[in-house]
């Protein structure tokens, strides 16, 4: 019988993220593979260098003063993963809170019993597709973890 991978995938999400929020390039780049590539909301890819060089300050806490990560869905097919989710963020922009949503699949595949992240691909979302506060996993104000659903439902 086979392990359950979907405790791991989880994790692997709630650290994708976190490293984001922290801007930990170090943390992420152990866990994106060496072909990787993004997929930009624009529709522009972007390749693992280029990507990991915006990591390093692509969120800034006094501009992005709430993120959350809701609606986590993850599908398994073999060796091969699909961890889909949304993300919220609220953004200061000329002295105005501006909020939106971007969805975003990450596709993972098992290497050597390890998960590894090969794409990302975010897709903005327009409010009538917003899901709702009730499928929050994690939640940031102004970078720093203030709820983490994942970590209560595990215990």
């Amino acid at each position: 019988m086979r392990h359950n991978p979907m405790p791991a995938l989880r994790a692997l999400n709630a650290k994708f993220i976190h490293n984001f929020v922290t801007n930990d390039v170090k943390a992420h780049s152990a866990i994106i593979h060496e072909r990787f590539v993004c997929i930009m909301p624009d529709g522009r890819p972007m390749g693992r260098k280029e990507y990991l060089d915006y990591w390093a300050t692509g969120f800034d806490p006094n501009v992005i003063v709430y993120w959350d990560y809701r609606d986590e869905q993850i599908s398994i097919f073999g060796d091969t993963a699909l961890v889909r989710a949304v993300t919220k963020y609220v953004r200061i922009r000329d002295g105005q809170e501006v909020a939106g949503m971007t969805a975003y699949t990450d596709t993972y595949f098992l290497d050597g019993g390890l998960w590894s992240c090969v794409q990302a691909q975010m897709t903005p979302l327009q409010p009538a597709y917003y899901p709702p506060d009730d499928t929050i996993v994690r939640q940031y104000r102004h970078g720093r973890l203030v709820s983490d659903e994942a970590a209560r439902g595990a215990a």
